[in-house]
């Protein structure tokens, strides 16, 4: 139909707009980066799957490798994963070596120091699983809280048992110890009380809106059904009794994309973009993106706007595609609104042109 027509070549068009508008530079190469963390306005910290945590001086694009002693397992999808850091504390997310094959999701903080970590754990999922898949996990913070996604490792239907914590969403304080309003001690007491939010896949991108204060998570799903959400207290996103729009890779049918009594996502992708890290854009380089959900992808290389204001009438637009491959991270610079994105092989910097 014509005015179907219409729509595709004015989002097209758009797409197009935004291309000519920016500039990707590549900085500097790395070996599979995961999460990335502003120290301050010109240094940047860097995790790398296989156990790196190197220091990137973002004038000089001097590397600094930064000694620690995590015992961490790159195994499958696992790995040292994301890093967050304030006022002198860097938490980091890791696949633990706990017996044998068996793995964890992990958390552990440390003092800041140039030289050496020496991380203590706060958290750790339990149980730990043989399992190369779905570990999750980025951080957020917020407050005196931090918020952890934990992947459900493959098992699906674990995500439904709040006794254990693969599939879930957590919250912990800053130094471990656990709240007294989480869910556990509030109505769910079958819960572990980390438990926060329960009944996700494989969530990898996690951050904290400065606009509502909200927390907001994207979310794997199989073969189709990612989404992009809000982290809401004691609630459940569904999986594996809902498939969100996917289907198991068979292609036998997994459930309903939603149904009254679970969480309801902002924005669904069907066929799967693999959404990866998240952020809610605040800057000066790009103020007309000023409180959109900025989405990155892995499987169609993207990043992606999602104008969400409207909850009944979601806008996306594809910023570009294809341009810097898999991308991973995403963090928006604390002085100039520059974004710089990890790729699977480097760091990038987006300006405008």
């Amino acid at each position: 139909m014509a005015w179907k027509r219409l729509i595709f070549l004015f989002l097209f068009l758009s797409s197009i707009s935004y291309a000519d508008e920016i500039k990707l530079n590549k900085i500097i190469a790395l070996d599979e980066p995961w999460g990335s963390t502003f120290i301050n306005n010109n240094e940047l910290l860097i995790t790398e799957k296989s156990g790196n945590i190197k220091l990137i001086n973002l004038s000089t694009k001097k590397i600094n490798k930064i000694n620690h002693n995590l015992n961490v397992l790159e195994y499958g999808q696992g790995g040292l994963l994301d890093i967050i850091y304030k006022e002198n504390i860097v938490w980091v997310s890791y696949t633990e070596k706990i017996d044998g094959w068996k793995t964890s999701t992990s958390i552990a903080k440390a003092k800041f120091d140039k030289e050496n970590f020496d991380f203590k754990n706060i958290f750790q999922a339990f149980p730990p699983i043989d399992s190369i898949y779905h570990f999750g996990s980025r951080l957020a913070l917020k407050d005196d809280y931090l918020y952890a996604s934990v992947g459900e490792r493959g098992e699906g239907m674990i995500a439904q048992d709040g006794s254990k914590h693969p599939g879930s969403i957590i919250r912990i304080h800053l130094d471990g110890k656990i709240p007294k309003d989480n869910p556990k001690f509030i109505n769910k007491n079958d819960w572990l009380p980390e438990i926060y939010q329960i009944g996700v896949r494989n969530p990898q991108g996690l951050t904290l809106s400065s606009f509502d204060g909200k927390i907001y998570i994207s979310n794997h799903g199989a073969k189709g059904g990612d989404w992009f959400g809000e982290v809401k207290k004691g609630e459940n996103y569904g999986w594996k009794i809902l498939g969100w729009g996917g289907t198991n890779y068979t292609g036998l049918p997994i459930g309903p994309k939603w149904k009254p009594g679970f969480t309801k996502a902002i924005k669904y992708w069907v066929p799967s973009i693999a959404t990866s890290a998240i952020t809610i854009y605040k800057g000066e380089e790009f103020k007309e993106w000023t409180g959109l959900a900025l989405i990155t992808s892995l499987k169609d290389k993207s990043l992606r706007s999602l104008d969400f204001s409207n909850k009944n009438n979601v806008i996306e637009k594809i910023i570009f595609k294809n341009k810097i491959g898999r991308i991973r991270d995403i963090q928006i610079h604390p002085s100039t609104g520059k974004i710089y994105f990890l790729s699977e092989g480097a760091l990038w910097l987006m300006e405008k042109n």
